[in-house]
């Protein structure tokens, strides 16, 4: 029988053969192949005084959450005063839509019916008696419905996206 010669073994115990493939490295799915692990090796003590990354702004607060009780726009906070949550300057949301207003007032906006919807019921009876202002003032009305960011219902709360 023929002997195989003996290999010299790794010097570091982290790159012996631990699974299938060619080659010393650590085990499959765990980075690139052939690079050095991502952490010092034993008895390597990394030198104080560097930080990485630039220091936070004066100011700020390090981290990446928002403060607490901040609550995203929309969601339900538990509030049934505002079951809409709040806009960002603190007034409840109302539970009627602005898209929902506007679409109906370029549709049947000669009868009001998009005021209506929003509890404006003088502007609403306006609008049906002149046909909606022979239709200029509910196509005038119902595009600003959809893009304006300050439009109230009949509650003075601001209509929900």
């Amino acid at each position: 029988m023929s002997e195989q010669p003996q290999q010299p073994g790794p010097e570091r115990p982290d790159l012996q053969k631990s699974g299938p493939g060619p080659g010393p490295g650590p085990a499959p799915g765990y980075g690139y192949p052939n690079q050095p692990p991502p952490f010092p090796p034993p008895g390597y003590q990394q030198q104080g005084g560097y930080q990485q990354g630039y220091p936070p702004p004066p100011g700020y607060q390090q981290g990446y959450y928002p403060p607490p009780g901040a609550v995203p726009p929309g969601t339900y906070t538990g509030d049934p005063n505002a079951p809409y949550g709040y806009d960002p300057y603190g007034r409840p949301y109302s539970d009627k839509s602005k898209v929902i207003a506007g679409v109906l007032q370029l549709l049947v906006g000669s009868l009001g019916v998009g005021r209506f919807y929003l509890g404006n019921v003088g502007m609403g009876l306006a609008q049906l008696f002149t046909c909606g202002g022979f239709g200029i003032w509910a196509l005038i009305d119902g595009i600003i419905l959809l893009v304006s960011d300050n439009q109230t219902d009949a509650q003075g709360r601001p209509l929900r996206g």
